[in-house]
């Protein structure tokens, strides 16, 4: 899952940045599920390699309509990546490592991005589109990182969550995590967007101080 911007609007306003900014969430998002599938495939399970999700094919990641809220509404998802946990050489552990390989591969990629902004920018100018693509790419890669990594379902920091929660005695905590913990995280979307709380603003914070320590 991914939030951000209007993006929409772009359109008519930097049409040409706008391709750039697709572009660029096609790449990272393609990224981010490949490398669930990857790991997944690592720990012994291959549905997703079966089910055509072990690609880099944007085709094969993408949902139409969660690509879709990201440009109209700021915030959506790709496909998530499925897998069997029995299959997997860590029972407990391994669905936590798979979740985990998608914000690890932002992270790389996040300061891949940044790295090469810094390098072109003072050659080409803040207004070359390949600048302003490795300033998308580097920023998006690190919030996308961040906001998976909250604790809540359906993100990829629930998986370690209720791994840690995995023993008998914890199974009401679980229950209540697995079944609320996406109103949860619903709620304080809306929240955030029709009152404008900024109870993600610090992902924005986090994610440009990355930046700007590799640039």
């Amino acid at each position: 899952m991914i939030r951000g911007m209007n993006l929409l609007s772009l359109l008519f306003e930097e049409p040409l940045f706008f391709l750039v900014i697709v572009a660029a969430l096609v790449f990272t998002l393609s990224i981010h599920e490949f490398f669930h599938a990857w790991v997944a495939k690592l720990l012994g399970d291959r549905t997703a390699e079966r089910e055509g999700r072990l690609t880099l094919n944007p085709l094969a990641h993408l949902d139409p309509f969660g690509f879709l809220m990201i440009l109209v509404a700021g915030f959506g998802y790709a496909k998530p990546v499925p897998y069997n946990p029995y299959n997997l050489k860590y029972p407990v552990w391994g669905p936590a490592l798979i979740a985990a390989a998608g914000p690890g591969s932002n992270l790389i990629f996040g300061f891949l991005f940044a790295f090469l902004y810094g390098i072109a920018l003072p050659t080409l100018g803040a207004s070359n589109l390949l600048v302003a693509a490795f300033w998308f790419l580097g920023r998006i890669n690190f919030a996308l990182m961040i906001f998976n990594l909250i604790p809540l379902p359906p993100l990829d920091g629930s998986k370690a969550l209720l791994s840690a929660l995995a023993s008998p005695k914890y199974q009401y905590a679980r229950l209540w995590l697995e079944t609320q913990g996406p109103f949860l995280l619903l709620g304080l979307i809306v929240l955030d967007a029709v009152l404008g709380l900024g109870v993600f603003s610090w992902i924005s914070t986090i994610s440009n101080w990355l930046f700007n320590l590799v640039s």
